[in-house]
């Protein structure tokens, strides 16, 4: 099913991408990248290209081809106001971090918001709401969302699948600069392979060489089998941003043994980015390497190995191994790795005390006070699971510390945990939160007969803690609302996080919006709010339902 599912989704691409025709600018403004397709991000590759607009907002942008508006979504995080344009041949286009929509957009929009009575929306419309030309105004372009600064980010999207936009814009973009690799992860597979006598992972940086050449010094041994990893960046024409690396290929004594084109991925397969890269060093170090062997339960389609990648170092000779990186626009990169075979006693893998569990098995694990299920399936490779607990009576639960967070999951698994002592009336307010570094992650979670059940992505260490603090309600300014017609009122909460908000003015619904920073903001209508007094009513809910409230007075 995984080979038939990679088969599709390459031919898919391939027959897009060799019939793309270039689309219409998203704006008119030359075209500098600060982001490209594919990029290593927190659990999901970067899904399209972001292009820069020049620092500011409210660049015009554009419907690269014909089609119609098939959905718009609002909100204060993700892609915040977020535009999708259906065409004739069942592509589709999305335009995220907007500032603004077109005005009979943005009025359309709001009567919706209206009508929910909510400022976040999801809206799906027919061909014949909004039909727009190729060319055609269709928003600014801005930062809303979860954006780290003014630009647009741009998709094109297929039957689920994310594909590169690059080669839609080939002739309005430009690169001549090649990619560069920052970093190599010699990776002993645990219980099979050692490198320089060690069964730890060794780094290696490459220098640059008078003629340009990147090559690394210092000797590498190695016994048994090892994989690879690779951290770099691209670069291009007219930017100093880094980007993503479109293709690698690892070639071990002239076979290739594993090759990457991160021209097209599933948008429901973005989390197995976490088996791509190295995820305990990326835990560890903040670092992306990409792995170049493979996890078998990882059946990301833009990738083939051989062997999975691996390298069996048997024989006391030198093993030479070549890496190539590449852009779209063939620029390339090569670095030579050579590993001299030296006979070594590979230690055994820990053991002792743990439990084993399989990739492709459902697994299952229970001690005092806590229960644990990962689906078959739920993970990318085996390993051997490790449980300790610190047991505190006088807590509410015990903590618990399932293997590290060193492991990502494939499928959610269902985390239980007991409680020591129940003495809440409200049981929303218990949660479970993760424990790193000092700091509490809520998870939150269901209450049952005791005991509190959540799911999790990536084992670690968690107990129980509870919220009973209500959010903040902190105005703004509040002598300038007036003047200004309009009202500013930043939210946060302790722990639980902002679930809901809602504000009335003289018992009716009126619209605050929120921003990325839980700031909301209402604009004084003319359309909606009478001249004279009126009563503002504010009501801030967090995820276990503590509730505050703030109420002001004002003259419009």
């Amino acid at each position: 099913m995984i080979k038939i599912k990679k088969i599709y989704i390459a031919l898919l691409a391939l027959s897009l991408n060799a019939g793309a025709q270039n689309y219409q600018p998203p704006l008119d403004i030359p075209l500098l990248l600060s982001g490209n397709f594919g990029e290593l991000r927190s659990n999901h590759f970067h899904a399209g290209l972001d292009f820069k607009t020049q620092g500011v907002e409210g660049k015009p942008v554009y419907a690269v081809d014909s089609g119609y508006v098939s959905r718009i979504t609002v909100g204060p995080w993700g892609y915040g106001n977020g535009l999708y344009i259906t065409h004739p041949d069942g592509t589709m286009t999305v335009y995220g971090h907007l500032k603004e929509f077109v005005p009979e957009l943005a009025k359309y929009v709001e009567e919706q918001q209206y009508k929910q009575e909510r400022f976040s929306v999801d809206l799906e419309l027919s061909p014949e709401q909004f039909p727009v030309s190729r060319g055609q105004l269709v928003a600014f372009s801005g930062n809303t969302g979860s954006s780290g600064g003014p630009h647009l980010h741009f998709e094109v999207r297929k039957d689920g699948i994310m594909l590169d936009p690059m080669p839609f814009f080939r002739e309005e973009i430009k690169d001549t600069r090649k990619p560069r690799i920052k970093s190599v992860l010699v990776c002993p597979i645990p219980g099979k392979g050692v490198v320089n006598g060690r069964s730890g992972k060794l780094a290696l940086t490459p220098v640059t060489s008078q003629n340009g050449q990147q090559v690394l010094t210092g000797k590498i041994t190695a016994w048994g089998e090892i994989g690879l990893a690779i951290r770099g960046n691209d670069y291009m024409d007219g930017t100093e941003n880094v980007y993503g690396i479109r293709n690698i290929v690892l070639v071990a004594e002239k076979d290739t043994i594993f090759q990457s084109d991160l021209g097209e991925y599933p948008l429901a397969d973005s989390r197995s980015i976490n088996s791509f890269v190295d995820y305990g060093v990326l835990k560890k170090n903040r670092a992306f390497y990409i792995k170049t062997y493979t996890d078998p339960g990882n059946d990301l389609p833009f990738f083939h190995a051989k062997n999975s990648g691996c390298v069996t170092i048997d024989e006391e000779k030198t093993y030479h191994l070549r890496y190539t990186l590449s852009d779209y626009f063939g620029n390339t990169t090569t670095l030579s790795v050579w590993i001299e075979g030296k006979r070594s006693d590979i230690p055994a893998e820990d053991t002792e005390g743990k439990e084993y569990f399989h990739w492709n098995s459902e697994n299952k694990f229970g001690a005092k006070g806590v229960r644990l299920s990962i689906p078959r399936s739920g993970l990318y490779n085996s390993f051997y699971f490790s449980y300790d607990a610190e047991r505190d009576t006088s807590a509410l639960a015990s903590v618990h510390h399932l293997h590290t967070n060193e492991i990502p999951l494939a499928l959610p698994a269902r985390l239980s945990i007991h409680l020591q002592h129940d003495t809440l009336e409200n049981k929303r307010q218990y949660g479970i939160v993760s424990l790193q570094n000092g700091y509490r992650r809520w998870l939150g979670g269901s209450y049952r007969l005791g005991w509190i059940d959540t799911d999790i992505w990536e084992l670690g260490t968690f107990t129980i803690a509870t919220d009973t603090v209500p959010p903040r309600i902190i105005p703004l300014n509040q002598s300038v609302w007036a003047g200004n017609r309009m009202i500013r009122i930043q939210l946060s909460d302790n722990l639980s996080g902002v679930a809901e908000f809602r504000g009335e003015i003289d018992g009716q619904f009126a619209l605050f919006k929120m921003n990325k920073s839980q700031v909301i903001s209402y604009r004084f209508d003319s359309s909606r709010l009478t001249k004279g007094k009126h009563h503002l009513k504010l009501e801030v809910t967090d995820g276990c339902g503590n509730i505050s409230s703030f109420e002001y007075d004002f003259t419009n």
